[in-house]
């Protein structure tokens, strides 16, 4: 099971965080180029984002409505569900990081990634991560006002423009400027990704330097995180089930059902990391801890699962009737693309 790569550099930066936290005019700084980064990130997202992609992908509607189903209603009640195990497994804080990550939408290379794996419907995953990933950037938000309140800023006429100002504007502007900067993102895409991935060590360095400043991590014990990692794992499998076998009760075929699981059981760290940021401050540190290790089990247990659907046998498709048939045979075709 793969270890990604990128998450130790995340502890690594947790790490030093810890040994050497941002303080005084320098944690004004790091707070200010986090806030920047945060913006530009956004930015990205929607320079990328085809508009022509996602207008095709309207097409296969039920499959992208299921998947946001899962992603911001399913998830989150499992995670109101989960307010029971407060204080026998979870402390309040991460309890509120674990609402949170329920909240988050869902991500889009790791998900096209193992439907490519496992044989399933690409261009699916490629639309129902997309679209997860531009409703999150107004319902993640919304959620977190109604159901974290005040742990979460509240939903203050302050703390509404403020996550407009640093989500919502950078990525409509990123839209607007696609047709021209559009090739350019396009070509230098491994180099955008590495800034990408440095604007998210930066919001991580400085939320958890916040975090060290203001002592919270002496509210988490190895036990509480040991069960913090149990919630996780049952939430997660109940998710991958949740996909799988209600993708078939909806009558999907297997291609659309490997996307569905993948891309609806799945939570997104990159846009996750961010939003926390905005949106919950110098506590952000514990709300994006579960975050970060749901991010690594969900790969883990994906990779494998995407390993064993690669070797299922091929379903045997139907050949498309004659177009003579098909007017005197209306509705007895499968249904279409």
């Amino acid at each position: 099971m793969p270890i990604d790569p990128y998450i130790l550099v995340l502890l690594g930066t947790v790490g030093l965080a810890a040994l050497l936290p941002a303080r005084g005019t320098g944690a004004d700084v790091a707070s200010g180029a986090s806030t920047a980064a945060i913006a530009f990130l956004f930015f990205l997202y929607g320079a990328r984002l085809s508009t022509r992609e996602a207008m095709d992908g309207l097409r296969h509607w039920r499959l992208h409505v299921t998947v946001l189903a899962c992603t911001f209603l399913v998830f989150p009640l499992l995670g109101l569900a989960a307010r029971g195990l407060v204080p026998v497994l979870l402390t309040h804080p991460l309890y509120q990081g674990l609402l949170f990550l329920t909240l988050v939408p869902s991500t889009i290379q790791s998900s096209i990634a193992f439907t490519s794996m496992a044989r399933g419907n690409v261009p699916a995953a490629i639309c129902a991560g997309s679209f997860s990933s531009l409703v999150g950037i107004v319902v993640t938000p919304l959620l977190a006002a109604a159901l974290l309140g005040s742990s979460a800023g509240g939903f203050s006429a302050d703390s509404l423009v403020e996550i407009v100002l640093q989500l919502l504007v950078p990525f409509l502007a990123g839209q607007v400027l696609r047709r021209w900067i559009g090739d350019f993102v396009a070509r230098h895409k491994k180099v955008l990704g590495l800034v990408d991935r440095g604007s998210i060590l930066l919001v991580v360095y400085t939320a958890f330097s916040e975090g060290m400043v203001q002592g919270i991590w002496h509210q988490v014990s190895a036990i509480r995180l040991g069960g913090l990692l149990v919630v996780e794992a049952v939430l997660l499998a109940v998710m991958l089930t949740l996909t799988w076998y209600g993708g078939k009760a909806l009558r999907f075929n297997r291609e659309d059902r490997i996307a569905i699981q993948f891309a609806g059981s799945k939570k997104s760290l990159a846009s996750g990391l961010p939003m926390a940021s905005v949106l919950f401050g110098a506590h952000a540190s514990l709300a994006v801890l579960p975050l970060m290790l749901f991010h690594q089990m969900q790969l883990m247990v994906c990779a494998v699962i995407a390993k064993r659907r690669s070797h299922d046998p091929q379903e045997e498709v139907t050949p498309a009737p004659s177009a003579a048939a098909s007017r005197t045979a209306v509705g007895t075709g499968s249904r279409s693309r």
